[in-house]
């Protein structure tokens, strides 16, 4: 059985005040001649599906679009809500769509039956456990009580009692320790959402979503795809791809990675402005891709901005490294407030306010609220 391992899509993504939309549309025709060309049995959608809770009307239809076609397609798809998507909104019309071969998880109502796909080695299941907080096991189970995430999955997995002799295959969005982060991803205060990878062996396969890096933590056989599409500057020298994932008998897996090659890149260029604006700087290509271009010019070029883009026309950002910037970041340090941790912040105001340090018993207190408050926004 072949099957096509995507996450992370954030149809409606904005960097900047640029839109996406253009950039996704295309991706999505190119993941479709992929799943065409492989002849993929199943499609593993391991959520945010979009960017935002109330996503906009275009990237709504986009998503409609891509779904339709790989329904005419006869391809199944089995998906689940990620931490950027509105369980609610997605969870609209999914009975109607089972009968269509889309099979989507989107709120967490207590453990739902696998769905079963077979081959000619017999039944595969399918576990879809959508993005999980303790306060959502706690809605839906008032009795249970949970403090971390990992607590959480693991009451929730074991609720499903997993037949580790059959073949089984786990999508989730979560945040399994090991896996390798960049500035695009939202991840809790203290690590408290954090999941070992232990929780996981009753399955032969875990589609992972979340973290928007190709990588693989703890075994090869527990994968994050990473976005089809770079979204931060973060991101930049991350090569994007689908992951095909082929399933033999009991545990023979096969992992392949299909490149994706975007309609625009996004890339970190630098030099000076002279060496920049040259025509041999770009004349290979790539003017149209979404540029972060960091100057190495010791005195600002005025309107430096507006210059580069009447050559770089989607110039997103504009930085300087010289002996100036350096100093300054020797002397106010390599973070920025806005680029702290809330709980880094909170220790240096500790500091500040008591003239000594937070006690590890406060320090967990403090971890523990700010989950609570972090969990309490929609």
């Amino acid at each position: 059985m072949k099957l096509l391992h995507l996450s992370d899509l954030h149809l409606g993504k904005r960097v900047g005040e640029v839109s996406l939309l253009e950039d996704q549309r295309d991706m999505l025709q190119k993941i479709l001649q992929v799943a065409r060309a492989f002849q993929v049995d199943a499609l593993l959608l391991a959520g945010d599906l979009y960017d935002k809770p109330i996503p906009p009307a275009q990237a709504v239809r986009l998503l409609d679009e891509f779904l339709t076609e790989l329904s005419r397609l006869g391809i199944p798809v089995l998906a689940i809500s990620g931490n950027h998507d509105s369980p609610e909104r997605l969870d609209f019309a999914t009975r109607l769509l089972d009968r269509e071969g889309i099979h989507l998880a989107a709120r967490y109502q207590g453990p739902r039956p696998p769905v079963r796909l077979e081959d000619e080695y017999g039944p595969v299941n399918f576990y879809l456990l959508p993005y999980l907080k303790p306060v959502l096991v706690r809605h839906e189970y008032p009795e249970e009580e949970f403090l971390t995430y990992a607590q959480a999955v693991a009451w929730a997995l074991d609720q499903w009692q997993v037949d580790p002799a059959g073949r089984n295959v786990l999508l989730a969005h979560q945040f399994v320790t090991g896996g390798l982060t960049c500035e695009s991803e939202e991840l809790s205060v203290g690590g408290l959402d954090q999941i070992p990878g232990e929780l996981f062996a009753p399955f032969d396969y875990v589609a992972l979503g979340h973290l928007h890096g190709p990588q693989w933590v703890g075994r090869e056989t527990v994968r994050y795809c990473g976005s089809p599409l770079k979204y931060s500057f973060s991101e930049s020298r991350q090569e994007k791809s689908a992951t095909l994932v082929t399933l033999g008998q009991k545990g023979d897996v096969m992992v392949d990675l299909i490149s994706l090659t975007p309609l625009r890149d996004m890339r970190e260029v630098r030099g000076s402005y002279e060496e920049v604006t040259a025509r041999s700087f770009y004349q290979g290509g790539g003017q149209e891709d979404y540029l972060h271009v960091i100057l190495t010019d010791e005195e600002e070029i005025p309107g430096a901005a507006g210059k580069l883009r009447v050559i770089y026309p989607n110039l997103l950002k504009l930085s300087y490294d010289n002996l100036r910037t350096q100093s300054t970041e020797e002397v106010t340090g390599a973070l920025r407030p806005e680029e702290r941790s809330p709980l880094d912040l909170f220790r240096e105001f500790y500091q500040l306010q008591n003239n000594q340090p937070m006690g590890q018993a406060q320090e967990e207190f403090l971890k523990h609220l700010m989950e609570e408050i972090w969990e309490g926004e929609p």
